[in-house]
Protein backbone atom coordinates (compact mmCIF):
# COMPACT_ATOMS: atom_id res chain seq x y z
CA UNK A 1 0.00 0.00 0.00
CA UNK A 2 1.34 3.70 -0.91
CA UNK A 3 2.10 5.38 2.46
CA UNK A 4 3.17 9.20 2.40
CA UNK A 5 6.62 10.05 4.18
CA UNK A 6 7.63 13.19 5.79
CA UNK A 7 10.40 14.71 6.33
CA UNK A 8 13.05 11.83 5.65
CA UNK A 9 16.01 12.02 3.13
CA UNK A 10 16.53 7.81 3.25
CA UNK A 11 19.64 6.44 2.49
CA UNK A 12 20.28 8.17 -1.25
CA UNK A 13 23.62 9.74 -1.68
CA UNK A 14 22.72 12.56 -4.52
CA UNK A 15 20.20 13.93 -1.82
CA UNK A 16 20.87 16.75 0.70
CA UNK A 17 19.16 18.96 2.80
CA UNK A 18 20.29 22.43 4.59
CA UNK A 19 16.73 22.02 7.04
CA UNK A 20 16.64 18.27 8.12
CA UNK A 21 14.51 17.59 4.92
CA UNK A 22 11.46 19.52 6.89
CA UNK A 23 8.40 19.70 4.36
CA UNK A 24 9.84 17.11 2.39
CA UNK A 25 6.50 15.16 1.56
CA UNK A 26 7.35 11.81 -0.60
CA UNK A 27 4.81 8.55 -1.01
CA UNK A 28 6.56 5.35 -1.07
CA UNK A 29 4.84 2.01 -2.37
CA UNK A 30 5.53 -0.69 0.80
CA UNK A 31 4.13 -4.01 0.75
CA UNK A 32 3.43 -4.88 4.25
CA UNK A 33 2.35 -1.41 5.06
CA UNK A 34 -1.23 -1.14 6.59
CA UNK A 35 -4.11 -3.98 7.90
CA UNK A 36 -6.57 -5.81 5.30
CA UNK A 37 -9.51 -3.60 6.34
CA UNK A 38 -7.20 -0.63 5.54
CA UNK A 39 -6.18 -1.72 2.44
CA UNK A 40 -9.95 -2.61 1.46
CA UNK A 41 -10.71 1.10 2.73
CA UNK A 42 -8.01 2.67 0.09
CA UNK A 43 -9.69 0.49 -2.90
CA UNK A 44 -12.92 1.52 -2.08
CA UNK A 45 -11.79 5.20 -2.22
CA UNK A 46 -10.52 4.53 -5.52
CA UNK A 47 -13.80 2.39 -7.10
CA UNK A 48 -16.10 5.25 -5.93
CA UNK A 49 -13.76 7.93 -7.60
CA UNK A 50 -13.23 5.85 -11.04
CA UNK A 51 -17.19 5.66 -10.99
CA UNK A 52 -18.14 9.22 -10.76
CA UNK A 53 -14.79 10.41 -12.27
CA UNK A 54 -16.40 12.45 -14.93
CA UNK A 55 -19.53 14.14 -12.65
CA UNK A 56 -16.81 14.55 -9.96
CA UNK A 57 -13.39 14.81 -11.97
CA UNK A 58 -11.05 16.21 -8.82
CA UNK A 59 -9.86 13.83 -5.90
CA UNK A 60 -10.18 14.34 -2.21
CA UNK A 61 -7.18 13.26 -1.27
CA UNK A 62 -8.53 10.11 0.97
CA UNK A 63 -4.96 8.43 0.68
CA UNK A 64 -3.46 11.02 2.27
CA UNK A 65 -6.33 11.83 4.75
CA UNK A 66 -7.10 8.17 5.81
CA UNK A 67 -3.17 7.72 6.69
CA UNK A 68 -2.81 10.84 8.83
CA UNK A 69 -6.80 9.74 10.87
CA UNK A 70 -4.92 6.72 12.10
CA UNK A 71 -1.64 8.05 12.73
CA UNK A 72 -2.91 11.43 14.37
CA UNK A 73 -6.67 10.25 15.67
CA UNK A 74 -8.68 13.19 17.22
CA UNK A 75 -8.63 12.72 20.91
CA UNK A 76 -11.62 15.24 21.40
CA UNK A 77 -15.04 14.06 20.96
CA UNK A 78 -17.08 17.69 20.06
CA UNK A 79 -20.28 17.81 18.61
CA UNK A 80 -20.66 18.86 15.21
CA UNK A 81 -22.97 22.30 15.56
CA UNK A 82 -24.79 24.16 12.44
CA UNK A 83 -24.69 27.68 13.79
CA UNK A 84 -27.10 28.68 11.04
CA UNK A 85 -30.05 26.42 12.02
CA UNK A 86 -29.30 27.80 16.15
CA UNK A 87 -31.12 30.94 17.13
CA UNK A 88 -28.35 32.52 19.44
CA UNK A 89 -24.80 31.99 18.81
CA UNK A 90 -23.31 31.40 22.16
CA UNK A 91 -19.71 31.59 23.15
CA UNK A 92 -19.66 27.87 23.59
CA UNK A 93 -20.92 27.39 20.21
CA UNK A 94 -18.43 29.55 19.03
CA UNK A 95 -15.69 27.59 21.23
CA UNK A 96 -16.91 24.72 20.15
CA UNK A 97 -16.25 25.28 16.66
CA UNK A 98 -13.12 26.41 16.57
CA UNK A 99 -12.38 23.76 18.67
CA UNK A 100 -13.05 21.06 16.06
CA UNK A 101 -11.65 22.96 13.42
CA UNK A 102 -8.35 23.10 15.21
CA UNK A 103 -8.28 19.00 16.12
CA UNK A 104 -9.27 18.79 12.25
CA UNK A 105 -6.45 20.62 11.26
CA UNK A 106 -3.66 19.39 13.67
CA UNK A 107 -4.83 15.47 12.57
CA UNK A 108 -3.54 16.79 9.27
CA UNK A 109 -0.25 18.18 10.57
CA UNK A 110 2.39 16.57 9.89
CA UNK A 111 5.03 15.70 12.57
CA UNK A 112 7.70 18.08 10.68
CA UNK A 113 4.85 21.17 11.10
CA UNK A 114 3.99 21.26 7.50
CA UNK A 115 0.33 20.15 6.70
CA UNK A 116 0.95 18.11 3.37
CA UNK A 117 -1.58 17.96 0.34
CA UNK A 118 -2.12 17.87 -3.26
CA UNK A 119 -1.10 21.13 -5.79
CA UNK A 120 -2.01 19.34 -9.60
CA UNK A 121 -2.02 22.03 -11.18
CA UNK A 122 -2.31 22.47 -15.20
CA UNK A 123 -3.10 18.87 -16.51
CA UNK A 124 -0.52 18.87 -19.39
CA UNK A 125 1.59 17.56 -16.26
CA UNK A 126 -0.39 14.07 -15.56
CA UNK A 127 -3.87 14.61 -16.59
CA UNK A 128 -7.33 12.78 -16.89
CA UNK A 129 -9.58 11.05 -19.19
CA UNK A 130 -12.29 13.19 -20.88
CA UNK A 131 -15.36 11.28 -22.08
CA UNK A 132 -14.66 12.28 -25.65
CA UNK A 133 -11.64 10.35 -25.31
CA UNK A 134 -8.97 13.24 -25.49
CA UNK A 135 -7.06 14.76 -22.10
CA UNK A 136 -8.20 18.31 -21.58
CA UNK A 137 -5.32 21.18 -20.80
CA UNK A 138 -6.85 21.49 -17.08
CA UNK A 139 -9.08 18.97 -14.93
CA UNK A 140 -12.22 20.74 -15.85
CA UNK A 141 -11.66 21.69 -19.46
CA UNK A 142 -11.80 20.39 -23.10
CA UNK A 143 -9.74 18.11 -24.48
CA UNK A 144 -6.97 19.56 -26.64
CA UNK A 145 -4.07 18.74 -29.25
CA UNK A 146 -1.41 19.19 -26.64
CA UNK A 147 -2.85 16.93 -23.49
CA UNK A 148 -4.14 14.38 -25.73
CA UNK A 149 -0.93 13.83 -27.83
CA UNK A 150 1.41 13.84 -25.01
CA UNK A 151 -0.95 11.46 -22.47
CA UNK A 152 -1.52 9.28 -25.45
CA UNK A 153 2.31 8.74 -26.47
CA UNK A 154 3.16 8.99 -22.68
CA UNK A 155 0.70 5.35 -22.33
CA UNK A 156 2.11 4.31 -25.50
CA UNK A 157 5.90 4.69 -24.05
CA UNK A 158 4.71 2.58 -21.07
CA UNK A 159 3.53 -0.20 -23.10
CA UNK A 160 -0.21 -0.07 -23.66
CA UNK A 161 -2.19 0.49 -26.83
CA UNK A 162 -1.32 0.31 -29.91
CA UNK A 163 -2.94 -0.01 -33.76
CA UNK A 164 -6.21 -2.24 -32.98
CA UNK A 165 -6.34 -1.69 -29.63
CA UNK A 166 -9.67 -1.25 -28.02
CA UNK A 167 -10.25 1.24 -25.38
CA UNK A 168 -9.33 4.64 -23.97
CA UNK A 169 -6.15 4.50 -26.58
CA UNK A 170 -8.24 3.65 -29.54
CA UNK A 171 -10.39 6.69 -28.34
CA UNK A 172 -7.52 9.15 -27.93
CA UNK A 173 -5.81 8.28 -31.52
CA UNK A 174 -9.46 9.26 -33.18
CA UNK A 175 -9.64 12.38 -31.52
CA UNK A 176 -5.81 13.32 -32.24
CA UNK A 177 -6.64 12.47 -36.20
CA UNK A 178 -10.10 13.80 -36.41
CA UNK A 179 -8.69 16.88 -35.34
CA UNK A 180 -5.70 17.43 -37.46
CA UNK A 181 -3.04 14.71 -36.17
CA UNK A 182 -0.18 15.76 -34.20
CA UNK A 183 1.22 18.47 -36.96
CA UNK A 184 -1.66 20.81 -35.17
CA UNK A 185 0.07 20.34 -31.38
CA UNK A 186 1.27 23.50 -29.49
CA UNK A 187 4.81 24.40 -29.61
CA UNK A 188 5.81 22.22 -26.21
CA UNK A 189 4.37 19.38 -27.46
CA UNK A 190 6.53 19.48 -31.05
CA UNK A 191 9.72 20.35 -29.22
CA UNK A 192 9.06 17.24 -26.89
CA UNK A 193 7.72 14.92 -29.90
CA UNK A 194 11.00 16.08 -31.78
CA UNK A 195 12.92 14.76 -28.56
CA UNK A 196 11.38 11.20 -29.00
CA UNK A 197 12.09 11.31 -32.82
CA UNK A 198 8.06 11.35 -33.31
CA UNK A 199 8.57 14.78 -35.35
CA UNK A 200 11.09 16.58 -37.04
CA UNK A 201 12.89 19.54 -35.55
CA UNK A 202 12.60 21.19 -39.12
CA UNK A 203 8.67 21.57 -37.77
CA UNK A 204 9.77 23.80 -34.77
CA UNK A 205 9.97 27.64 -34.81
CA UNK A 206 13.21 28.32 -33.94
CA UNK A 207 14.63 28.68 -30.05
CA UNK A 208 17.59 29.81 -30.71
CA UNK A 209 20.12 29.96 -27.78
CA UNK A 210 22.16 32.90 -29.00
CA UNK A 211 19.51 34.99 -27.46
CA UNK A 212 21.56 34.22 -23.93
CA UNK A 213 24.25 36.12 -25.38
CA UNK A 214 23.04 39.74 -25.68
CA UNK A 215 23.43 42.48 -23.49
CA UNK A 216 21.07 42.40 -20.48
CA UNK A 217 20.35 46.22 -20.91
CA UNK A 218 18.44 44.95 -24.07
CA UNK A 219 14.64 44.62 -23.66
CA UNK A 220 14.54 41.12 -25.63
CA UNK A 221 17.05 39.81 -23.05
CA UNK A 222 15.68 36.58 -22.00
CA UNK A 223 16.58 37.05 -18.58
CA UNK A 224 13.50 39.95 -18.45
CA UNK A 225 11.12 36.85 -18.92
CA UNK A 226 8.71 36.32 -16.07
CA UNK A 227 10.44 33.50 -14.28
CA UNK A 228 8.20 30.38 -14.97
CA UNK A 229 9.04 31.81 -19.29
CA UNK A 230 12.48 32.15 -19.12
CA UNK A 231 13.17 28.82 -16.75
CA UNK A 232 11.25 27.11 -19.74
CA UNK A 233 12.73 28.57 -22.76
CA UNK A 234 15.93 28.16 -21.10
CA UNK A 235 16.53 24.43 -20.99
CA UNK A 236 14.36 24.23 -24.06
CA UNK A 237 16.64 26.51 -26.05
CA UNK A 238 19.54 24.24 -25.15
CA UNK A 239 18.17 21.33 -26.34
CA UNK A 240 16.63 23.13 -29.61
CA UNK A 241 20.43 24.48 -30.68
CA UNK A 242 21.70 20.31 -29.57
CA UNK A 243 18.61 19.40 -32.08
CA UNK A 244 18.66 16.02 -29.96
CA UNK A 245 16.71 12.82 -30.55
CA UNK A 246 16.53 9.84 -28.73
CA UNK A 247 16.66 6.54 -29.80
CA UNK A 248 14.22 5.46 -32.27
CA UNK A 249 12.80 1.94 -31.21
CA UNK A 250 10.09 0.39 -32.47
CA UNK A 251 7.87 2.20 -30.82
CA UNK A 252 8.57 5.10 -31.70
CA UNK A 253 8.52 4.24 -35.53
CA UNK A 254 4.74 3.10 -34.70
CA UNK A 255 3.85 6.11 -33.54
CA UNK A 256 5.26 7.97 -36.49
CA UNK A 257 2.34 6.15 -38.03
CA UNK A 258 -0.13 6.50 -35.36
CA UNK A 259 -0.01 10.34 -34.85
CA UNK A 260 -0.57 11.98 -38.40
CA UNK A 261 -2.85 12.38 -41.06
CA UNK A 262 -0.42 11.78 -43.63
CA UNK A 263 2.48 9.17 -43.84
CA UNK A 264 4.95 10.63 -41.74
CA UNK A 265 7.55 10.90 -44.99
CA UNK A 266 4.83 12.82 -46.60
CA UNK A 267 4.38 15.47 -43.97
CA UNK A 268 5.42 19.03 -44.55
CA UNK A 269 7.23 19.79 -41.74
CA UNK A 270 7.38 23.90 -43.09
CA UNK A 271 3.82 24.03 -43.07
CA UNK A 272 3.74 21.79 -39.86
CA UNK A 273 5.80 24.67 -37.84
CA UNK A 274 2.65 27.45 -37.64
CA UNK A 275 -0.54 24.65 -37.56
CA UNK A 276 -1.66 24.53 -33.93
CA UNK A 277 -5.78 23.13 -33.36
CA UNK A 278 -8.53 25.44 -32.55
CA UNK A 279 -8.98 23.37 -29.58
CA UNK A 280 -5.47 24.73 -28.46
CA UNK A 281 -5.24 28.18 -29.93
CA UNK A 282 -5.79 30.94 -27.11
CA UNK A 283 -4.43 33.62 -29.24
CA UNK A 284 -3.13 33.24 -33.40
CA UNK A 285 -0.07 34.75 -34.24
CA UNK A 286 0.65 38.48 -34.89
CA UNK A 287 2.03 39.33 -38.17
CA UNK A 288 5.08 40.50 -37.17
CA UNK A 289 5.79 36.92 -34.83
CA UNK A 290 5.68 35.46 -38.17
CA UNK A 291 7.91 37.18 -40.16
CA UNK A 292 10.20 36.80 -37.58
CA UNK A 293 9.83 32.94 -37.04
CA UNK A 294 10.43 32.71 -40.88
CA UNK A 295 13.83 34.73 -40.92
CA UNK A 296 15.23 32.96 -37.98
CA UNK A 297 14.42 29.64 -39.77
CA UNK A 298 14.89 30.78 -42.93
CA UNK A 299 18.39 32.88 -42.57
CA UNK A 300 19.20 32.49 -39.16
CA UNK A 301 19.29 28.81 -38.95
CA UNK A 302 21.42 28.16 -41.76
CA UNK A 303 24.11 30.50 -40.78
CA UNK A 304 24.24 28.95 -37.40
CA UNK A 305 24.29 25.27 -38.12
CA UNK A 306 27.07 25.86 -40.60
CA UNK A 307 31.03 27.12 -39.82
CA UNK A 308 31.90 29.83 -38.60
CA UNK A 309 28.41 30.66 -37.14
CA UNK A 310 28.24 27.50 -35.59
CA UNK A 311 31.13 28.60 -33.69
CA UNK A 312 28.60 31.07 -32.11
CA UNK A 313 26.51 28.59 -30.95
CA UNK A 314 28.77 26.32 -29.66
CA UNK A 315 29.34 29.09 -27.46
CA UNK A 316 25.69 29.94 -26.92
CA UNK A 317 24.67 26.39 -25.50
CA UNK A 318 28.03 26.63 -23.24
CA UNK A 319 26.60 29.95 -21.69
CA UNK A 320 23.06 28.31 -21.27
CA UNK A 321 24.17 25.54 -19.98
CA UNK A 322 26.11 27.25 -17.04
CA UNK A 323 22.85 28.97 -16.96
CA UNK A 324 21.05 25.23 -16.37
CA UNK A 325 23.46 24.67 -13.45
CA UNK A 326 23.34 27.73 -11.81
CA UNK A 327 19.65 26.96 -11.34
CA UNK A 328 20.09 23.54 -10.55
CA UNK A 329 22.53 24.42 -7.75
CA UNK A 330 20.74 27.25 -6.20
CA UNK A 331 17.70 25.29 -6.09
CA UNK A 332 19.21 22.14 -5.35
CA UNK A 333 17.99 20.19 -8.55
CA UNK A 334 14.46 20.97 -7.42
CA UNK A 335 13.81 23.52 -9.80
CA UNK A 336 11.40 26.53 -10.20
CA UNK A 337 8.58 23.66 -11.00
CA UNK A 338 8.45 20.51 -13.01
CA UNK A 339 8.43 21.68 -16.33
CA UNK A 340 11.93 23.29 -16.34
CA UNK A 341 13.25 20.64 -14.17
CA UNK A 342 12.88 17.70 -16.06
CA UNK A 343 13.90 20.05 -18.89
CA UNK A 344 17.04 20.57 -17.05
CA UNK A 345 17.34 16.95 -16.35
CA UNK A 346 17.19 16.32 -20.06
CA UNK A 347 19.93 18.81 -20.30
CA UNK A 348 22.31 17.25 -18.24
CA UNK A 349 21.95 13.77 -19.43
CA UNK A 350 22.61 15.49 -23.30
CA UNK A 351 25.67 17.06 -21.57
CA UNK A 352 26.87 14.06 -20.03
CA UNK A 353 24.73 10.99 -19.07
CA UNK A 354 27.45 10.01 -16.47
CA UNK A 355 27.83 13.46 -14.99
CA UNK A 356 27.30 14.22 -11.10
CA UNK A 357 24.66 17.05 -12.25
CA UNK A 358 22.25 14.43 -13.56
CA UNK A 359 23.08 12.07 -10.63
CA UNK A 360 21.48 14.75 -8.54
CA UNK A 361 18.53 15.26 -10.39
CA UNK A 362 16.74 11.54 -10.25
CA UNK A 363 16.18 11.86 -6.53
CA UNK A 364 14.14 15.02 -6.91
CA UNK A 365 11.83 13.73 -9.22
CA UNK A 366 9.71 11.90 -6.44
CA UNK A 367 9.43 15.52 -5.00
CA UNK A 368 6.60 16.11 -7.79
CA UNK A 369 4.92 13.06 -7.55
CA UNK A 370 1.47 12.88 -5.74
CA UNK A 371 -0.79 9.40 -4.90
CA UNK A 372 -4.23 9.88 -4.23
CA UNK A 373 -7.67 7.73 -5.24
CA UNK A 374 -7.05 9.09 -8.57
CA UNK A 375 -3.93 7.33 -9.11
CA UNK A 376 -0.98 8.92 -9.85
CA UNK A 377 -0.46 12.79 -10.35
CA UNK A 378 2.61 15.55 -10.81
CA UNK A 379 2.17 18.48 -8.30
CA UNK A 380 3.15 21.77 -9.00
CA UNK A 381 5.95 23.65 -6.70
CA UNK A 382 7.45 26.79 -6.57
Amino acid sequence: MWRLKVADGGNDPYIYSTNNFVGRQIWEFDADYGTPEERAEVEAARENFWKNRFPVKPSCDLLWRMQFARENPCAANLPQIKVQDLEEVTEKVVTTTLQRSLNFYSTMQAHDGHWPGDNGGPMFLLPGLNEDGGWGLHIEGPSTMFGTVLSYVTLRLLGEGGFGVEGAMEKGRKWILDHGGATAITSWGKMWLSVLGAYEWYGNNPLPPEVWLCPYILPIHPGRMWCHCRMVYLPMSYIYGKRFVGPITPTIISLRNELYIVPYQEVDWNQARNQCAKEDLYYPHPLVQDILWESLHKVLEPILGHWPGNKLREKALCTVMQHVHYEDENTRYICIGPVNKVLNMLCCWIEDPNSEAFKLHIPRIFYYLWIAEDGMKMQVRK
